[in-house]
This record gives structure tokens, sequence and C-alpha cells, in this order.
């Protein structure tokens, strides 16, 4: 039975959303998609004239998994300065998606994504990266 769906988002987008009670600890989804260099996942996200939404998720050893190649419903998940759940990446470079608070139906679930870029952070990239989780103790970023 499946646990979540992907469904238009108020926070952003789309979201991912859980179809039934979920407990805390318990690991949702795997984040997949292309194994890569920063360098051609960059290269691949400045061509998608996208700034500030990306699918590119850094791994411990430098290399990314690049959700927009292959990718599957983890690249969906929205970012939240409280969020209910972590990306946890094991001794294989493979990262899930678990719980960290209890989830009800209907919950969208989120991530901190504590994005670094190596750009100077000028206003506009900043605003390109401004947070819309609406989450009490908000940061206003993306960015970590």
């Amino acid at each position: 039975m499946r646990r979540v769906t992907v469904r238009k988002s108020s926070v952003h987008g789309r979201g991912v959303f859980a179809l039934q009670a979920i407990p805390a600890g318990q690991r949702i989804l795997e984040y997949r998609g292309e194994l890569t260099s920063w360098r051609q996942a960059s290269a691949r996200h400045q061509r998608s004239g996208m700034p500030g939404h990306t699918f590119i998720f850094g791994l411990a050893d430098g290399r990314v998994i690049d959700g927009s190649v292959g990718g599957n419903s983890a690249r969906w998940l929205n970012h939240s300065c409280q969020p209910n759940c972590e990306a946890v990446e094991d001794e294989r470079r493979r990262v899930f998606i678990e719980t960290i608070r209890d989830l009800k139906l209907g919950d969208e679930l989120f991530i901190a994504y504590g994005l670094t870029i190596d750009e100077v952070k000028s206003p506009e990239i900043v605003a390109n990266y401004a947070c819309r989780c609406g989450a009490r103790k908000c940061t206003g970023s993306l960015l970590a």
C-alpha cells in the first residue's frame, strides 16, 4: 500500500503528502536520480532556466543525486524551517527520507534543505532561495 502521493502544494509547486497516518521514525522514500558530479548537475541546472528550483541532493563524498534525471516522487519534497522528515545518507551513498514526527493523513512531508551555493549572495540570489514554509520560526531562506 502506498503511503505517500505527489500533488499540488500550498507551499510551492508540487509536494509529497501522507496517504495515511505515519509514525515518527519510519523510512518513507529513497531519494533517487542520477549519481553525478556537482559540475555536471550544476551545468544541467543552469540550462534548465529555473533559478531557486533544484532537484540536486548533495552527498558526503562530494557527488550528487540529480533527481531531474531518473528521479522519483522524493524530488517533490518541499522545504520547511520546522521539518517533519529528515534525509539520511547511508554508507552506500543512498539517501532515505525518514519521519521525525508523527504524520496525519493529508500532512505534507517536509525536509530542511540547508542549501549551500558558491555564488555571492546578491539580493537576486537571496530572492531566488526565499522560504515559503510559513513556520513560526521561519528563517526566510532555503540556504544554510
